[in-house]
């Protein structure tokens, strides 16, 4: 059963999307319609938050869309029954109390800043008449619009469709409906979206209705195409609304009906354009980009669902970036700012998922030579500048490690702050950078026979210096704040990293299995390892509240799906991958993923979870690395032929 808050998205393959709750009601400000990237995938513009129905027939009126506004009033109490369905795309039925339900579907056509929503009663009613009045902006995603003179609400007539321009600078909307227009502007103020108010942010918001779409919708269906005027956007003027809807309708069945499954389809929507090549959305709704995100997310997305074009696009796009060894973490949306390289870890996670692409059989199907020679120069550009020595005091140490770190910054994925205050600084020789390390060393060696013994020395330093024997695990940093020898034992999961939780196990048999025992025992949750130990100073239980009580609980115990890859693959293989074990994984850990994807965001994993039960999902209910870890377990870690023994898929998401 379908939780009325749980979350449905469609994703454009550009960076925009159409987003809202099962129910209908918007409760965050990123829920709407029409959110368009003008740059892809930055440059993210909010241009129609949703709409307000009413249907007319002989035998009254029935308001049936709901919409929640300051103080606990919400619409739409004409409806005695609502169901909510999530395929083939979000579709409502509303049970009016006149008798007549009313069904309403809405798709996002891949590859266009558009979308389609339709309306269509269970049985012909004549005279029935349906009036739809669209609520506008205009603002940057993350903001919230408020009543303005600014705002202009005449529409240039565009033949058959409609034009909007409401603000200097922001992409026109155009509609196309088969109904009539009738200019009655107004503003309907005061939504309260509730999410926004429980993470302690503003919640109220305004928005303009230039005027009422009326539609005769006795004996056919409603339809409206909304696309933003941008050069990939939707030629409306070409086809009567009945044709293009038609068309799009089909070409979206037929494309979503390609996949191997839900969460390959659930995969396609993080694929999206950035200039010529291909990159990931780390999350919807609110996250762009980011390097560290897009190469864990790699791995299941594309890798393990065997899309190895995308991942070609998507890698080589990446490797013309790097400078002084490192790859940017962040693109802001402003398409304007300036890349920020503010993460150890982004490059690192990209050598090693450039590495198994390069590494696959059928590689060289996907990888040019030109292309193969500019990731591999990019594999040697990444290693030589660690070990020379780049920003923030990331260099190889005499020990064979890296180091990395300096007052005020975070480099790992533990990368909370507030203010200038670095929850999780961790400065110094993190475990999982050591982990990471090795295997960017090792894969250079691959291409340089000279890396070979710096990986050779940087696995032995990794047991030799982290080994925690009175706790039976590692210790989480070594020589901290780079002073030598001082460590922190903080209970974290990063060790599983080093354990057998990437392609290498750095450890002894006998010690990786004491780690993934503690981790197992300790960490773990239904939804993923706590990021703290319950018995540790500082644990959180549960991350909620204002923006800096929820920073202050991130990495504090909160629970963070994607740890759910590295700590089932190392718990596998600390089985010895048998079938027996792979089984009783996928009971045991896997279930309850599953399970999940019927909750928050439908078809995807949240971000983050409470670290106590019952473990509520926080955060982004779309996240692209949740995702693609539940993938890589699913096809490659626990299938049941054994990882590398599927069926190559077609290049499906790169062409859209």
């Amino acid at each position: 059963m379908i939780d009325d808050t749980a979350e449905w998205l469609e994703a454009d393959g550009l960076g925009g999307f159409a987003s809202g709750t099962t129910s209908g009601v918007r409760t965050r400000r990123y829920h709407g319609l029409l959110l368009v990237a003008a740059d892809p995938p930055v440059d993210r513009r909010m241009l129609v938050q949703g709409f307000s129905a009413r249907l007319e027939t002989p035998a009254g009126v029935a308001e049936f869309w709901p919409q929640t506004y300051a103080g606990g009033w919400v619409t739409g109490r004409a409806v005695e029954r609502m169901e909510f369905a999530s395929e083939p795309w979000p579709t409502w039925r509303f049970f009016t109390s006149l008798g007549v339900c009313v069904q309403v579907e809405v798709f996002v056509p891949r590859g266009a800043p558009a979308v389609v929503v339709t309306f269509r009663l269970d049985r012909p009613i004549v005279g029935a008449r349906l009036e739809v009045r669209p609520l506008l902006s205009g603002r940057d995603f993350h903001s919230l619009q408020h009543e303005n003179g600014s705002f202009d609400m005449l529409p240039m007539d565009a033949g058959e469709s409609l034009r909007f321009e409401p603000y200097p600078g922001v992409p026109a909307t155009i509609f196309l409906a088969n109904g009539t227009y009738h200019h009655e502007p107004d503003w309907y103020r005061d939504f309260f979206y509730a999410e926004e108010a429980a993470r302690g942010l503003d919640a109220m918001e305004d928005l303009a209705s230039p005027g009422v779409l009326s539609f005769d919708v006795a004996a056919r269906e409603a339809l409206w195409v909304l696309s933003a005027d941008l050069p990939n956007g939707l030629p409306l003027a070409r086809e009567t609304p009945a044709k293009l809807v038609d068309r799009l309708r089909k070409a979206e069945l037929l494309r979503r009906s390609s996949y191997a499954g839900p969460l390959e389809r659930a995969a396609a929507a993080y694929v999206v354009k950035r200039g010529a090549g291909r990159t990931l959305i780390a999350g919807y709704p609110w996250f762009g980009d980011w390097g560290r995100d897009t190469f864990i997310a790699l791995r299941g997305l594309c890798l393990a669902t065997r899309d190895l074009e995308t991942a070609r696009l998507i890698l080589s796009e990446w490797a013309g970036l790097v400078s002084e060894g490192m790859l940017p973490n962040r693109f802001m949306d402003d398409a304007a700012s300036p890349a920020e390289y503010n993460s150890v870890d982004a490059a690192l996670w990209f050598v090693l998922a450039a590495d198994e692409l390069l590494a696959h059989p059928e590689a060289n199907d996907f990888v040019s030579s030109a292309e193969r020679k500019r990731i591999d120069d990019a594999i040697l550009e990444i290693v030589d500048g660690y070990a020379r020595g780049t920003r923030h005091g990331i260099r190889r140490d005499t020990d064979g490690l890296l180091a990395c770190g300096e007052p005020g910054l975070q480099l790992t994925w533990m990368d909370a702050k507030i203010a200038d205050c670095v929850v999780t600084p961790r400065i110094g020789k993190p475990i999982e950078i050591q982990a990471l390390w090795q295997h960017a060393l090792a894969a250079a060696a691959k291409r340089e026979s000279r890396f070979a013994v710096w990986a050779a020395l940087a696995q032995h330093a990794v047991e030799e210096r982290f080994w925690n024997e009175a706790r039976g695990m590692l210790f989480d940093v070594v020589d901290c704040d780079h002073v030598p020898g001082a460590v922190d034992s903080a209970f974290r999961p990063n060790q599983i990293f080093a354990a057998g939780g990437l392609p290498n196990c750095l450890l002894s048999p006998e010690r990786a299995r004491r780690v993934i025992e503690a981790v197992e025992r300790e960490l773990w949750t239904p939804l993923g390892l706590r990021t703290l130990a319950r018995t540790e100073p500082g644990y959180v239980a549960r991350c909620q509240g204002g923006v800096e009580e929820r920073d202050r609980a991130y990495h504090q115990g909160t629970v963070w799906p994607w740890l759910a890859g590295p700590f089932v693959e190392a718990w596998v293989k600390s089985r010895g991958s048998t079938s027996s074990a792979r089984m009783e994984a996928r009971q045991r850990f896997l279930t309850p993923l599953n399970e999940h994807l019927a909750s928050a965001g439908l078809g995807h994993v949240s971000e983050i979870a409470d670290a106590e039960a019952p473990h509520v999902p926080r955060g982004c209910p779309f996240q692209a690395w949740s995702l693609g870890e539940l993938i890589r377990l699913e096809r490659e870690i626990l299938a049941p032929a054994g990882p590398g023994r599927l069926i190559a898929l077609s290049s499906r998401l790169a062409s859209g």
